[in-house]
């Protein structure tokens, strides 16, 4: 009876040691972080919470996430969960033995009309309000041009509203609204008209979307050029272009060989690369995996991955 009893445990005891296994992996990665020009480390694996809406959901994702080690949190204006992110925070920051100090918090300015341009100033200020923070650790002018759904028709001059608003965050950094100020989904183009009038602070980060079927290795080699961290959204592919790489065959495989989750290969694809991610889950476990990246994917494997853009 004894052995039959330890043979029905054993595969719940293997997956719990696997869980705390990952766990001490997972622990020494999320201490990964890039120093930003102001000087600030920034983490290398971050939490997304886009599509992460009311209280009691952000609450219990944010309580996993801190408790397994996550201490970056990407927002942004349009998500609609600022206000229950900053509720959240005030809660467990304590509960976790941490204060506000302990983590990064990202934010950014809604690329639409009544947001960005002149505005874009007193738009992080509502968005401190709605934080419940003094500041934020990083600013991002969420797209180089309106929202598509922002806007019926118009003659815009994007290029004056890029800089305006570029203008107002420098005023922000300066006032110590937001300690690092970047831009996101900003093409070559964009960073070199931004860089040639940065009113006098450059972007730390773009952040865009980086995936094997989505990538531009042109940009990524002129944000090096320039200091500015690459940082990806969709690192699993996008609901944009309806892409599930977790699905991927080539994917599939090098997580096989690896003994890692096609997830984990994803992100580990980025990591290498050395641009940063913000994955999001709700489950523990996978909360757990994301931040498990302490392994190298091989050159050839490298390759085949980056190759998917091209298949």
């Amino acid at each position: 009876m004894l052995s039959q009893i330890n043979l029905f445990l054993l595969p719940i005891l293997l997956i719990g040691l696997a869980i705390i296994q990952a766990e001490e992996n997972a622990s020494l990665t999320q201490k990964l972080t890039v120093t930003l020009p102001s000087g600030d480390r920034m983490p290398v694996i971050g939490f997304g919470t886009y599509r992460l809406r009311g209280d009691s959901k952000v609450k219990q994702a944010l309580d996993n996430a801190l408790g397994v080690g996550y201490r970056l949190f990407d927002t942004a204006e349009v998500y609609e969960n600022e206000e229950s992110i900053g509720k959240a925070l005030k809660e467990l920051l304590p509960k976790h033995n941490l204060t506000r100090k302990d983590i990064f918090i990202t934010s950014k300015v809604a690329s639409r009309p009544e947001s960005s341009g002149a505005n874009s100033y007193e738009s992080l200020r509502h968005s401190l309000t709605r934080l419940d923070t003094s500041y934020v650790d990083l600013y991002l002018i969420h797209s180089p041009e309106y929202f598509s759904h922002s806007v019926a028709n118009g003659n815009f001059n994007f290029s004056k509203i890029r800089d305006e608003t570029w203008k107002q965050l420098a005023k922000a950094q300066k006032d110590g609204l937001t300690r690092n100020i970047g831009v996101s989904n900003f093409h070559i183009n964009h960073l070199a008209e931004l860089l040639s009038n940065d009113h006098g602070v450059k972007p730390a980060v773009n952040q865009v979307q980086w995936n094997p079927e989505h990538h531009r290795d042109n940009l990524l080699e002129f944000c090096r050029s320039h200091n500015i961290a690459l940082q990806a959204y969709f690192s699993l592919g996008g609901d944009r272009n309806k892409i599930n790489l977790l699905e991927n065959a080539v994917v599939k495989k090098v997580a096989e060989k690896l003994g890692k989750t096609p997830g984990q290969v994803l992100l580990r694809w980025a990591v290498q690369q050395n641009v940063l991610v913000i994955p999001k889950s709700l489950n523990r476990v996978h909360m757990i995996e994301n931040l498990d990246l302490n392994f190298k994917i091989s050159d050839e494997d490298m390759k085949n991955l980056s190759n998917l853009q091209n298949s």
